[in-house]
């Protein structure tokens, strides 16, 4: 989809040289790559120095799955286009040269933020054709991301969500999410609602590198505790697991170890999916980091976007072995599956959920 389907109200307003509140006038180059009719107003600050702010006014922001994917929800919802979480791995780069952007920096940089997204779910939802299936947040870029500080969309999503009677379910690296966490409570006596932290490596170095505008490891344990302690149920995406990188045993004891301290109920690991768009800017990211794995990569996964058959069952063998010895075997992780009403009572289901099929990666 463009930026005319994603748009209305064509304006944009005068030069500010140092107001965030007033519209500025035309932000960096990259911008006149897009066709600016739809656009309300592009905005860069001091604060997010290097991001591109565009704010757009959707006509919808609810978006129906594919019948044919083997996602586990039928209905998304994302209020950003884009991430400043830069992670270098991310699958939904592709998903910005849609928007005619290119899927490396501009990912990173650009941001589109449909700053009416509360009110116009909350009108989608009232529509006596809405029949209430669980809802997705966090499939395609974080909803959490730094820019949630700056507009605060997701309060007024959670509200109209749960005033609707909808169950929904969030994926996501950002602890921005603890702002939100008594809301989140309510909500979970109104509907069931599904929390997952997007957490694969404990290693500090190598996030910074990897998944440089992201909160650090040590936060988002710290996330995970808090939502405990709050009586919020959290999986975990142990998504990706690099090769090479983070797959080592040290490793992943490292990783189950600090989960299991820090009251996850549950993990959900897998290999790097390196589909088109992700694979082009990760691969450049490892010949600039790592220049002596690229050859092993390229013969680990072939032409394709998936590792090798036989490097995924021995790193699910692997995964096993950490789950059983800390304590997750006969548990699960995180998928967006759990956002359910439970079969057997009409309490709201808060917590972990099973695995997806194979190594696809939802975020």
């Amino acid at each position: 989809m463009r930026w005319d389907a994603q748009a209305l109200s064509p304006t944009r307003g005068p030069a500010s040289d140092n107001s965030d509140t007033e519209a500025p006038g035309p932000a960096p180059a990259l911008d006149a790559l897009l066709p600016l009719s739809g656009l309300v107003r592009s905005i860069s600050t001091p604060e997010f120095s290097g991001v591109t702010f565009h704010e757009v006014t959707a006509k919808s922001v609810l978006n129906k799955v594919p019948s044919g994917s083997n996602m586990p929800f039928e209905w998304t919802v994302n209020p950003y286009r884009g991430c400043s979480h830069a992670c270098v791995y991310c699958f939904a780069r592709k998903s910005h040269t849609y928007l005619e952007f290119d899927a490396g920096r501009d990912f990173d940089s650009q941001v589109v933020v449909k700053i009416n997204a509360a009110e116009v779910l909350r009108k989608e939802l009232a529509k006596p054709s809405w029949e209430r299936p669980q809802v997705a947040l966090g499939t395609n870029t974080d909803p959490y991301q730094r820019a949630e500080g700056r507009y605060a969309l997701m309060p007024g999503i959670i509200r109209a969500l749960a005033d609707s009677g909808t169950p929904f379910s969030i994926l996501t690296k950002g602890t921005l999410l603890a702002r939100d966490i008594p809301l989140l409570k309510h909500a979970a006596t109104q509907v069931p609602v599904d929390l997952g932290i997007s957490l694969a490596m404990t290693n500090q170095d190598l996030a910074e590198l990897i998944e440089p505008g992201t909160p650090s490891p040590k936060a988002r344990l710290k996330l995970i505790a808090r939502l405990r302690d709050a009586g919020l149920g959290c999986g975990v995406m142990a998504m990706p697991i690099l090769p090479w990188l983070t797959d080592s045993d040290e490793a992943l004891d490292s990783l189950f170890f600090e989960l299991t301290k820090a009251g996850a109920t549950g993990v959900t690991a897998g290999a790097l999916y390196l589909k088109p768009g992700t694979r082009e800017w990760y691969m450049k990211w490892l010949a600039a980091e790592h220049p002596e794995l690229v050859g092993k990569y390229r013969r680990l996964y072939g032409q394709g976007s998936y590792a090798s058959k036989e490097y995924r069952i021995w790193l699910s063998g692997r995964i096993s072995h950490f789950k059983a010895k800390y304590g997750f075997t006969g548990t699960s992780g995180f998928s967006h599956r759990n956002a359910r009403p439970a079969a057997s009572s009409g309490e709201p289901a808060v917590g972990a959920s099973s695995a997806l099929p194979g190594q696809q990666t939802l975020f």
